[in-house]
């Protein structure tokens, strides 16, 4: 899967808002059809993004739906509306376990069969907002149709509800389970996204939070607010000193092996097989975000 920066939510029941997606920024756009909808407009919700996908898949677009749940299911209804041409794939909020997402991709196989697409198009991303899903992290990430895993953890939201944190801005308190989301993921071979800055018009400590989550490992964020898109994307994108340092790193060691050598001092640092392997790895990274601008 090509990374994804920025993921940005879009309630799916603000028609105006849909119309605004193609110049967003974001790397990928999440029409909600959950909490952000009110339940008197979730059924014209989900007409609506059913009858915007098809264009906003041929403009390139990358879209996700994030779909309804009852306590025991998630919703069919949004399930066979939204699996069509122009989805990307679909967000699952709240799944207590790996069972559930077994659930929902036996669902999407079936609207896939239904709808005319090709078997194991549509992708899942988990949301793992519960102690259990939290608990079963790496499980659900093995799953086959899981392409990333989200650690999200808004203040007040339901992680903290089902862990009993209360949320501060140092983020101490949900240092073990972000770590838990990446290690899970990386081990997938998925992407760990994290989430969700409620303050969104504090850009600084939006860049700070984003900040110390790459640094954690996240590969990108869900974000509120399209005033958060520029932000997350620089985080996410290496920057030009760093692209210099690795090019240069890259270069150094090629010319030591050249003459024999496979370790070197570079930068004033020890360096080996191991961390040019590293810094081709971003360095790859840096073009593969470049292409998809």
């Amino acid at each position: 899967m090509n990374p994804i920066r920025s993921f940005l939510f879009v309630p799916a029941s603000r028609e105006s808002w849909i119309d605004r997606v193609p110049g967003l920024g974001a790397d990928a756009v999440i029409l909600d059809l959950e909490d952000s909808v009110p339940a008197e407009l979730k059924v014209k919700a989900r007409e609506l993004v059913a009858a915007r996908l098809g264009a906003l898949g041929r403009d390139g677009r990358r879209i996700y739906v994030r779909i309804n749940r009852s306590p025991h299911c998630y919703s069919f209804e949004d399930v066979m509306a939204v699996v069509r041409e122009g989805l990307e794939g679909i967000v699952l909020p709240k799944p207590d376990g790996p069972e559930d997402v077994d659930l929902a991709a036996a669902l999407v196989a079936e609207a896939e069969m239904r709808n005319g697409l090709a078997p194991g198009r549509v992708s899942l991303v988990p949301t793992l907002e519960t102690a259990r899903s939290l608990q079963f992290a790496h499980e659900i990430a093995i799953r086959p149709r899981v392409v990333a895993i989200a650690g999200a953890s808004a203040k007040n939201g339901d992680v903290a509800r089902s862990l009993g944190f209360r949320w501060t801005h140092e983020g101490l308190e949900t240092l073990h389970l972000k770590s838990a989301v990446v290690i899970a993921a990386r081990a997938a071979g998925k992407l760990p996204i994290s989430g969700v800055w409620q303050e969104v018009h504090d850009l600084d400590g939006l860049r700070r939070a984003a900040a110390f989550n790459r640094q954690l490992g996240f590969s990108g964020e869900f974000i509120l607010h399209p005033s958060n898109v520029a932000v997350v994307n620089e985080i996410y994108t290496p920057s030009a000193d760093e692209l210099a340092y690795y090019e240069g790193m890259i270069r150094t060691f090629e010319e030591a092996r050249a003459k024999g050598v496979a370790a070197v001092i570079y930068d004033g640092e020890h360096i080996d097989t191991a961390h040019v392997t590293t810094a081709r790895e971003i360095v790859a990274l840096a073009k593969s975000q470049a292409r998809a601008a």
